[in-house]
């Protein structure tokens, strides 16, 4: 490992290591091993320079979170771009995100900030206005108790996966609520 205090300072990059580190750390052991000593351990920054990016460990969870908030971002509106069917492509774009996450790999970090954002009201309120923003952003679309139910089903699965809980007849249960997404409004 190099001296961090002999390098080429690279502030983006110092940031980045931060953020893998946390939220590498956190899909390892969760939230509580995300700490100012291990984090900078394992980004090979001085607790100086993590304090120089992030005032605190909460900041730095804070911002972790932000940018998983901007993975699903991206990855919803690629599936709205794909969706050629207006009615309820907002709540099958949701749908299929969850369905194709898997908490084991790439829903990692998920599922170690997920059960944070359960406790911590910051971290709530920052998916609470995430999710309201998505919601009053396809009003247009998606604007009815039937795709309301079929999203609260979808939540449903995401905490299933988190908690490990086997969903029975999964793909039967993507297929009826895709389904769903698809009937007119009444």
């Amino acid at each position: 490992m190099d001296n961090p205090h002999k390098r080429k300072k690279q502030p983006e990059q110092v940031r980045r290591a931060l953020l893998d580190a946390a939220t590498r750390l956190a899909v390892e052991g969760g939230v509580a091993s995300v700490t100012v000593q291990a984090v900078s351990e394992a980004a090979g920054v001085t607790k100086g320079g993590f304090l120089h990016h992030f005032p605190s460990k909460q900041a730095l969870v804070t911002a972790v979170f932000e940018e998983l908030l901007e993975t699903v971002d991206r990855d919803l509106d690629a599936r709205l771009a794909a969706d050629p069917k207006s009615h309820g492509r907002f709540s099958r774009a949701y749908v299929e995100a969850v369905f194709d996450m898997d908490p084991d790999t790439d829903g990692g970090a998920w599922a170690a900030l997920s059960m944070s954002w359960l406790t911590d009201p910051g971290l709530r309120a920052l998916w609470a206005g995430w999710f309201q923003a998505r919601v009053d952003r396809h009003r247009d679309t998606d604007d009815s108790v039937a795709l309301t139910m079929v999203r609260m089903a979808a939540d449903g699965v995401w905490l299933a996966d988190l908690a490990g809980v086997a969903v029975e007849d999964r793909e039967a249960l993507r297929e009826r609520l895709i389904k769903a997404t698809r009937r007119p409004a009444r």
